[in-house]
């Protein structure tokens, strides 16, 4: 059985990368600056999806896109908005994107966590589904587009995007022409079709995480989940393996990836 050391782990995933730069894209920042008894200090965040992806960085270096939610973030960042983390060694480069409170709250607190969370767990929350919110959450989108393609600039990068707070940022970086390839985990189930067939924005959300290369899921069955809600959405050519979707001329892997507990 493979031992994933640090020196293994850096090893296989360059490898893979084939010369692509390496580009992790996400809510939520893995290392926060807060004013502390009169000083910055440097804390990260409780976060499951920070803890799995931090060792990844750390071992390969490569760019952090996140938003900056600290109340000091804005005074340890260079003019480029990039800080060099972690604080004791430096490994890889945290870039932060700034939204404005209504942007932020309208995305995160409004259209994310009120009408995409519950509709997703199918729990006994009804959805929120608020035009202002949808609106917010497309603006921070085009807001973590734009930072990603002025990284990338016109060189080969892998850009790994994180979880349900960015549907739509797949189609907005395929559409761009920018020489990615493009990849995103979403951490949380996908409902029946049935269900998900109540968001008023279904098409524009599936439309969006189809902009992907690979698009992974936790369970097979939220693969099939998927799937099934895009056969019955959109004019899509799903492949014999049932593990492709081909739309609009681009073909997108969907697979799942369950992440481990670290013991």
């Amino acid at each position: 059985m493979k031992v994933w050391t640090r020196d293994v782990l850096s090893e296989f995933v360059r490898a893979k990368l084939d010369g692509r730069r390496l580009i992790v894209v996400s809510n939520r920042e893995p290392f926060q600056h807060r004013r502390a008894n009169g000083s910055i200090e440097c804390v990260q965040p409780a976060s499951g999806m920070a803890s799995a992806l931090d060792p990844v960085m750390r071992a390969c270096g490569g760019l952090w896109i996140a938003h900056g939610s600290g109340d000091a973030d804005r005074q340890t960042v260079d003019y480029r908005d990039h800080v060099r983390v972690p604080p004791d060694s430096n490994e890889y480069t945290l870039r932060r994107v700034w939204l404005p409170k209504k942007e932020e709250e309208g995305h995160y607190a409004g259209l994310s966590n009120q009408a995409l969370w519950p509709l997703c767990h199918m729990s006994f929350t009804r959805p929120v589904f608020d035009s202002q919110h949808w609106a917010m959450y497309r603006r921070v989108n085009e807001r973590f587009a734009e930072a990603i393609l002025q990284e990338a600039g016109e060189d080969p990068a892998f850009v790994f995007i994180q979880d349900y707070h960015f549907a739509l940022l797949p189609r907005m970086l395929r559409d761009a022409g920018a020489n990615l390839v493009i990849a995103q985990f979403w951490h949380i189930p996908w409902p029946n079709r049935e269900t998900f067939s109540s968001c008023p924005w279904q098409s524009d959300i599936l439309d969006g995480m189809l902009g992907n290369d690979l698009l992974g899921f936790h369970l097979q069955q939220h693969c099939q989940n998927f799937i099934d809600t895009v056969t019955g959405s959109l004019e899509a050519r799903i492949d014999a393996s049932g593990a492709e979707v081909c739309f609009g001329g681009h073909s997108t892997v969907v697979r799942p990836f369950p992440i481990g507990i670290d013991f």
